[in-house]
């Protein structure tokens, strides 16, 4: 089998990366970042709609910010998103800009912070080890319909394995330095 046949699993496994990234960079950890109120939705028209569509979103400083929407009627349907989002932090209103203001972060949050970035971690490495599954299910029905051998088989499950071995230990460096940037802060 040619590097080619592989190209499907690898699409997979960065994607895989890419997801988890994208929740590392939602993770609140002391700054504002933008980023973490990528994963709340308001109920804008009936459509769960992202922050970012509705209003400009801003960090006029380390610690705070601002979202200002462009329709001043979706003010309270983006605090109330905010409020029942599990960020943490209570929105401040003055009816024309909403402020989030981050508070410094302690150790026992930083804790659970941490908590937090392993479980994204270890959630990764299992969609990993199914997308390793899935290839070898696939390598297995090949070789019952005699569209490869048996040789080529196992060299397609070592060639499988050895590339699920390097995600899951880019993972493993990923995680490591998503928490020594946490332990910094």
């Amino acid at each position: 089998m040619n590097k080619s046949d592989y190209v499907q699993y690898t699409d997979r496994m960065d994607k895989t990366i890419e997801v988890m990234q994208a929740n590392f960079a939602a993770v609140r950890a002391g700054r504002a970042n933008a980023a973490v109120l990528d994963q709340i939705r308001v109920d804008y028209y009936g459509t769960p709609t992202p922050i970012n569509q509705i209003a400009s979103i801003a960090s006029p400083d380390p610690r705070t910010l601002t979202i200002q929407p462009w329709d001043g009627s979706t003010m309270k349907l983006i605090e109330k998103a905010i409020q029942q989002s599990d960020l943490g932090i209570n929105p401040q209103n003055d009816g024309r800009v909403i402020r989030l203001l981050f508070p410094q972060l302690t150790e026992e949050r930083r804790k659970e912070l941490i908590k937090q970035i392993r479980k994204y971690g270890e959630e990764s490495k299992t969609a990993i080890r199914n997308i390793r599954r899935d290839a070898m299910e696939d390598f297995k029905a090949q070789k019952k319909k005699s569209e490869i051998t048996e040789d080529d088989q196992k060299n397609a499950e070592k060639d499988m394995q050895k590339l699920t071995d390097d995600y899951v230990k880019q993972i493993d460096q990923l995680v490591e330095k998503k928490e020594k940037e946490l332990s910094e802060i």
